[in-house]
């Protein structure tokens, strides 16, 4: 594969699993790959006006006490618009937070073209051996077990630079 100009590689974190069913993005991270490095991150809490459910908080261990003073959806989504702008998008199971995204923006009369890769179905595809695709998993199975060691797994701006560095990874080694 050419390697792209710029990329960008981003995680949600969210109230639930579905934006169809009233759940919302409380947190993104993103860092932007260049010339196959990694170059400017994008990361911000989003402020909702709504409980954080216990299923969601034991997760990502955001709470709503977090959220207080942060910007809200209005300010962070069309920032983020601008970051991110025609760069192609890589998350870890990308159907989930491309339909986050999608839905968030088009509540702000923004679209979302760009075009997108997902780490999870390159990780099923090509290691089909691993009994567990999680992000942590296979950066463990390409980057060594001491590489989530200092990282807050389940927060967007880590998970974005773990699934940066397994992408890049993948690279080197010709999976993509």
């Amino acid at each position: 594969m050419v390697p792209l100009q710029r990329l960008i590689v981003f995680d949600l974190e969210t109230t639930g699993l579905s934006p169809k069913n009233g759940d919302l993005v409380i947190e993104i991270g993103a860092v932007a790959i260049e010339n196959d490095r990694l170059s400017d991150e994008f990361h911000s809490l989003v402020k909702i006006d709504k409980p954080i459910p216990w299923a969601a908080r034991r997760v990502h261990g955001i709470s709503n006490k977090m959220l207080a003073g942060q910007p809200p959806a209005t300010h962070i989504f069309p920032e983020f618009h601008r970051f991110i702008d025609q760069s192609p998008l890589v998350a870890h199971n990308a159907a989930f937070d491309i339909r986050f995204l999608d839905h968030e923006f088009s509540r702000l009369g923004l679209t979302l073209d760009n075009p997108h890769h997902c780490t999870l179905k390159l990780s099923r595809r090509h290691y089909p051996h691993l009994s567990s695709h999680k992000l942590e998993n296979l950066a463990r199975h390409l980057l060594g077990p001491a590489v989530t060691k200092n990282l807050n797994l389940h927060r967007a701006l880590d998970d974005a630079r773990l699934t940066a560095k397994v992408w890049l990874t993948m690279m080197e080694q010709g999976k993509l």
